[in-house]
């Protein structure tokens, strides 16, 4: 079983306990964690959604992201995923929910965003919310990978807590 399964099929287990389900607001990952998630065999009794927003018209659209917001911040920004993950409750039945945006490489860094950085939010419909940033290493595909594993990881803190 791979890192990911692991993670996911944990996952499964804290909101099956819970009775909660759980939404992902996907950009640089591209439905990845939708992916694992789906991949655990009865997910349909804890995964509720996915949202695959790889542009910022599909955030503004899907999400409810400002453009204003989008302009000022740019969609790798905390920011921006924090308003990913209210959207993705507000648009789905989920208890729990992600988002995550970021510059998976090779090109598309900047100075202060270079390539690995990758912004996250997490959120449950009570109200807690835990926003970070991490720097990962590595090429597109590893980059991407490290982003689901955090991604995975933090709803199933969120669920524990």
């Amino acid at each position: 079983m791979t890192e990911l399964e692991k993670l996911s099929a944990q996952l499964g287990e804290t909101l099956q306990r819970r009775g909660w389900m759980a939404a992902a607001a996907e950009s640089c990952t591209g439905g990845w964690i939708a992916k694992g998630i789906t991949d655990i065999a009865g997910s349909s009794a804890w995964f509720e959604r996915g949202f695959v927003t790889y542009s910022n018209s599909a955030k503004q659209e899907m999400l409810g992201v400002d453009a204003a917001l989008l302009e000022a911040e740019g969609a790798v920004s905390e920011a921006t995923v924090a308003a990913m993950v209210r959207g993705a409750l507000e648009h789905s039945r989920a208890d729990l929910a992600v988002a995550v945006s970021g510059i998976a490489g090779p090109g598309g860094g900047r100075p202060g965003k270079p390539v690995g950085t990758v912004c996250f939010a997490w959120a449950t419909r009570d109200g807690r919310q835990r926003v970070d940033t991490f720097h990962f290493e590595g090429d597109r595909d590893r980059v991407r990978q490290q982003a689901v594993a955090c991604a995975l990881q933090g709803l199933l803190d969120a669920g524990n807590a």
